[in-house]
């Protein structure tokens, strides 16, 4: 089967969830089946993506030169765009020139099938070309912009998020309408989509994780240190911190005052870095080559998550690390982890503190959550097994559209032998 593999965003460095996901899918379907990889991201120097190559059939990287978010190019270009109907995440990372080389793909080669990474790249596919198409939606958009417009109370950045959470949930809608098959990350964001669509076209596909890479290693714990990873420059993952250590970290400090905060991830914001330099007690590494020893001796892994879709795979790491980890119900949104077996889960910031304190100083519950956490994720949740759901649904997206074609051929008066 010939599949055109169209990303955006890239797929190196791993520094991120969808990242992460879509990177193992892909390599692992590319070995079964001849992947063309068409993925454009903003420009990176150096530029891992160069050293991609097998087991690729063909590797297209289009980098595009894009503003510096919040940069007065940045905001011109919203201004503009306010003017639309159309999100800024797709104006602002879908520029002409993706569809141009998108075109000259579609018109080299005859694929059997054409997979769009994100929901951003369906703004760029030709669907007059009739290539059975599959949208892989890591999140629903609608969701999180509209969590982001009720969570941010800055009146300007407010406005900003209601126009986007509206541009976009209209766009989600239309795309997926026309394509073929629509592939989620959780059954919970794929009843989000089945409320539209019928549900035969919509499949939920886990999240992997790499068991040997991240697998438990008998260390010393730092029985005082809290930690969370993820890319610091997500305004969620900010918006998670922030909320943590201003109305989480004093309760757990009130009761065990030596308690750290290690926060792992690129581009910690200013407002990050400044209670860094307030706190000795708040460690802000910024980008790290891997996540692991940071993680591995800290005694709780904690995701305070307000705002957020699809699944957080960072979790499922933690968890095959034998990791004891406290979340919101959001920030374990998807996941099929159950309260007080493998992870415990807090959404006020009470019940938050209680249950990272509980887990601080009672290291036989640490050792029954993380162990009970890696045994969950060892049962059926390797890249290989995920990887054959989306296999047999591009399969059968492909032989579906195969029928199609065939059919309106013999109308037209033409039999073609595929």
């Amino acid at each position: 089967m010939k599949i055109l593999w169209m990303n955006f965003g890239g797929l190196l460095p791993l520094d991120m969830g969808g990242k992460i996901r879509s990177s193992h899918i892909v390599r692992e379907l590319a070995r079964r089946h001849k992947v063309t990889l068409f993925t454009f991201y903003p420009k990176i120097i150096p530029d891992p993506h160069h050293c991609l190559g097998a087991p690729f059939e063909r590797v297209e990287l289009l980098p595009l030169d894009l503003p510096e978010v919040a940069s007065l190019p940045d905001m011109l270009a919203y201004a503009a765009n306010a003017l639309t109907s159309r999100p800024y995440q797709i104006t602002r990372h879908c520029p002409p020139q993706v569809g141009r080389r998108l075109r000259e793909l579609l018109h080299d080669k005859n694929y059997d099938v054409v997979v769009c990474d994100f929901l951003l790249t369906a703004s760029v596919m030709h669907w007059e070309s009739h290539v059975p198409t599959v949208i892989f939606a890591h999140n629903v958009e609608g969701v999180i912009w509209r969590r982001r417009f009720l969570m941010d109370k800055r009146p300007l950045w407010r406005l900003v998020a209601l126009r986007e959470w509206r541009a976009m949930a209209r766009a989600e809608r239309h795309y997926t309408k026309l394509a073929n098959h629509i592939l989620t990350v959780s059954e919970e964001d794929r009843r989000a989509f089945v409320e539209y669509l019928p549900s035969e076209k919509v499949t939920a596909v886990p999240t992997g994780v790499d068991l040997e890479y991240f697998r438990p290693v008998q260390a010393v714990r730092q029985s005082d240190t809290l930690v969370f990873t993820g890319m610091m420059d997500w305004m969620p993952n900010e918006d998670a911190i922030l909320y943590f250590y201003s109305k989480i970290l004093p309760i757990v400090r009130q009761r065990l005052p030596a308690v750290r905060l290690r926060v792992v991830g690129r581009n910690p914001s200013k407002k990050i870095l400044a209670l860094k330099e307030m706190d000795p007690g708040l460690e802000v590494t910024g980008t790290v080559d891997d996540i692991r020893p940071y993680v591995r001796d800290a005694a709780v892994y904690v995701v305070p998550l307000r705002i957020g879709g699809g699944t957080r795979i960072k979790i499922f790491e933690a968890m095959a690390m034998g990791m004891p980890i406290v979340s919101t119900t959001i920030g374990a949104e998807g996941l099929p982890v159950e309260h007080d077996r493998n992870i415990l889960l807090a959404d006020t910031p009470a019940s938050f503190a209680d249950a990272t304190v509980m887990l601080l100083t009672q290291p036989m519950a640490r050792q029954r959550i993380g162990n009970a956490a890696r045994g969950l994720v060892e049962k059926r949740y390797d890249w290989t097994a995920v990887t054959d759901v989306v296999d047999e649904t591009l399969i059968r997206v492909a032989a579906a559209g195969e029928t199609r074609q065939k059919r309106v051929s013999f109308a037209g008066g033409v039999v073609r032998h595929h």
